[in-house]
């Protein structure tokens, strides 16, 4: 490693199995604190949440100087979770130790016009090399960042389905904070838009891969009547222009719509008996609402209603560790659950619940479960330490 010796003394935690470290982002052309933080490795893979006011062309210079020899991912976000919760400005760095976890990533560009069959077969024969590799580990994951302005998720996902088998797929789109002009993708050394990235991980480590979240259909339903799937846009809701009609349904004025009343007033469709929120990103100049996810004519949307957030979150942590404590959770958290939060005035509560169970991630643009790209969720992988030692 070029820059070992030159490393500050080391703060590494020793109690968790997962290395992870955070800094401020006006320092991210020094990485030798989150270097230090991290420990020598050897690691299968590193995975950074880089806020965007961050170098990227010096965090990049970094990871080359002190991790030459391991597998780096990561994006760019719309706020970190490190140790002490929900942050801002700041770069996050989780690292997989090569004693518990072996890694294979795919770099998937131009999202638009690529074949994506390729990358499912792709997939299957990665994962039976893992297996042969470390054929006593029995636990597997999938884990994706994808650019959260390709408008890609929907298609992307469902493409990658017919490769998972039985092993999970979770993940979060890259963001841009809330300006929504420019987001990033990381892998080995080069920065990429309108692409993804995709782990397959196998470990010795028993997972749980989840998506959570606090809302509850209400009983006012509305149809999408004028829409354009590709650019995920609605412009018309009832056969009303889309903004104004759903100002009317809250009650509210359709000038004073904000990200806080969508992320306080979502809508949801109900697909497989289960409801998933098409959440709301913004009001465009003509009144159109343009959305995060997939959306389309004819589609009958809910409004939700929220529950308590931090009544919640402590129940849905609770139930992960149930019986036994996560030695981490890493997490993709919708940028509209931490819009709310700070809203209600919550953002305090649930970091502090956050930070307690380890939650490590970023603020999304939204997240992917399995063969779907969702919103205002809470998604993400516990990891537990080995039921033995046996490799």
């Amino acid at each position: 490693m070029a820059h070992e010796s030159a490393l500050m003394p080391s703060s590494v935690d020793v109690s968790r199995i997962v290395r992870t470290a955070d800094m401020d982002c006006d320092a991210s052309g020094d990485m030798n604190k989150l270097a230090s933080e991290l420990g020598a490795g050897p690691f299968a893979l590193i995975i950074l949440f880089i806020a965007p006011c961050a170098d990227f062309d010096r965090v990049i210079q970094g990871c080359a100087a002190y991790f030459p020899d391991t597998p780096v991912i990561g994006c760019s976000t719309a706020g970190e979770i490190c140790k002490t919760g929900y942050e801002d400005r700041k770069l996050v760095a989780v690292a997989l130790p090569q004693s518990h976890f072996i890694a294979k990533t795919h770099l998937i560009t131009d999202l638009n016009t690529r074949d994506l069959s390729t990358i499912a077969q792709d997939m299957v024969r990665t994962r039976a090399a893992l297996a042969e590799i470390k054929p006593n580990w029995d636990y597997e994951f999938n884990y994706i960042l994808i650019d959260g302005l390709s408008r890609s998720e929907d298609q992307l996902v469902s493409a990658l389905s017919v490769g998972l088998g039985p092993v999970p797929l979770f993940g979060g789109s890259s963001a841009d904070g809330v300006d929504f002009q420019r987001t990033r993708i990381l892998h080995d050394g080069e920065i990429y838009q309108n692409a993804a990235v995709l782990a397959q991980i196998r470990t010795r480590c028993p997972i749980k891969v989840f998506k959570t979240d606090h809302l509850i259909p209400s009983d006012q339903r509305m149809v999408v009547t004028k829409a354009d799937p590709a650019n995920r846009t609605v412009s018309e809701i009832n056969a009303a222009p889309a903004a104004r009609e759903y100002a009317r349904l809250l009650g509210k004025d359709p000038e004073q719509l904000t990200p806080f009343t969508f992320a306080a007033h979502p809508v949801v469709v109900r697909v497989g008996g289960q409801h998933h929120v098409r959440a709301i990103q913004r009001v465009a100049e003509n009144g159109d609402l343009i959305f995060f996810s997939a959306i389309d004519e004819g589609l009958v949307l809910t409004l939700a209603d929220p529950m308590d957030m931090e009544d919640h979150l402590a129940r849905e942590l609770d139930a992960l560790s149930a019986t036994t404590e996560p030695d981490m959770i890493l997490a993709c958290d919708c940028i509209l659950r931490k819009l709310e939060a700070q809203e209600k005035q919550k953002t305090r509560a649930l970091s502090e619940l956050l930070s307690k169970r380890n939650v490590i991630g970023f603020s999304t643009y939204g997240e992917q479960y399995n063969s779907m790209h969702v919103n205002q969720t809470l998604t993400g992988v516990a990891i537990y330490p080995p039921k033995n030692d046996a490799c």
